[in-house]
């Protein structure tokens, strides 16, 4: 636990961070947009491996573009915000959401109305607490942008020197076969 209220930079500095874009770019190469990642959706397995969970409002997106207003309120990107087409790149502004709200203790837009956070989401109001490390904030800036196509790809993000520059695969850290049971 951080001491400004937030799960911490350990866990999303030291491999958690990349290993949840790691798992998106395997989800995106096969044309599916999850659209709701948020820390209630990744699980730890049995040998500390990070598993993406409820894809209910996940699509198979054989186009890549999809209209539906959906996920979690402090999640949404401006183009679904507004009502306008989007794509895998949601992925990526909830990516930025989540490293600020673990390293925080909240999500960044959160506002006391739900049209005060629309509006923060729009416009990009993004503010920092102090202790928040500086390759964390330069992160979670790349993400967050209000124009899809000028978010920092899920490649950037794992050559990122915050989450430690590590080449793609590598964050993987399951270390049982698929399908294994334990006894």
């Amino acid at each position: 636990q951080s001491t400004w209220g937030g799960f911490g930079g350990t866990w999303a500095h030291l491999g958690g961070f990349g290993e949840c874009a790691d798992a998106l770019l395997y989800c995106h190469g096969r044309k599916v947009i999850h659209r709701d990642i948020k820390p209630e959706n990744l699980l730890l397995g049995l040998k500390g491996e990070l598993k993406i969970a409820d894809f209910g409002w996940s699509v198979h997106a054989p186009s890549l573009r999809r209209r539906t207003l959906c996920g979690t309120l402090d999640y949404l990107p401006p183009e679904m915000v507004e009502g306008g087409g989007h794509d895998v790149k949601v992925d990526l502004w909830c990516l930025g959401v989540l490293c600020y709200e673990l390293l925080a203790g909240h999500p960044p837009f959160e506002s006391p109305s739900a049209a005060d956070t629309y509006r923060r989401i729009t416009q990009v109001d993004l503010h920092f607490p102090p202790p928040i490390p500086g390759g964390a904030r330069d992160l979670i800036q790349r993400l967050l942008r209000r124009e899809p196509g000028q978010r920092l790809s899920l490649r950037g993000v794992l050559g990122h020197p915050w989450v430690g520059n590590i080449p793609e695969g590598e964050h993987s850290r399951r270390v049982l076969p698929p399908g294994y049971c334990p006894p």
